[in-house]
């Protein structure tokens, strides 16, 4: 048992960040899945066009839930760099899911919604993996200064006066 406190304690930042990070996706996965169907069947986009739709609204909901909540202790090294480096790295990561849909679709004959949703999930996973990498390596940065969790002391005196 002592064993297992002592990982946990060694490894509770990374598991929580990926408990974050996970939830985030889960909520983004709905999204995208959902557009993704709603712009095929509905709409009649055809599986690339609808894929691209979906994942551009679903990434805007993910980095603002990754930018802050996920990655929120991480530096933030501007809003506008790291809001491009988000969707230059998710377009990379959109290739995984256009990729297999398309592999599926046009290269098997695969085109039913069921053949979609499970090439959809395949490139999702793979981009998923891509995107956790990523993310840490270029987009939230490690902070070079802690971040304060509570507000500093001000030994009585309310800072507003």
């Amino acid at each position: 048992m002592d064993v297992a406190k002592r990982l946990y304690q060694r490894f509770s930042s990374l598991v929580h960040e990926l408990a974050k990070f996970g939830s985030i996706g889960a909520i983004a996965f709905v999204i995208d899945t959902g557009l993704l169907n709603f712009c095929n069947v509905v709409l009649d986009l055809g599986p690339m066009t609808s894929k691209v739709a979906a994942t551009t609204v679903s990434t805007t909901f993910a980095y603002l839930g990754n930018r802050f909540w996920t990655f929120r202790d991480r530096e933030q090294s501007g809003l506008g760099r790291e809001y491009f480096l988000f969707f230059l790295l998710n377009g990379i990561a959109l290739l995984f899911g256009v990729l297999t849909i398309g592999f599926a679709t046009y290269t098997l004959g695969l085109d039913d919604p069921l053949s979609l949703n499970i090439a959809n999930i395949v490139g999702v996973g793979f981009g998923t993996l891509f995107r956790y990498w990523s993310y840490k390596k270029w987009v939230f940065l490690e902070a070079t200064e802690p971040i304060p969790v509570e507000l500093p002391e001000t030994g009585g005196v309310r800072p507003d006066r």
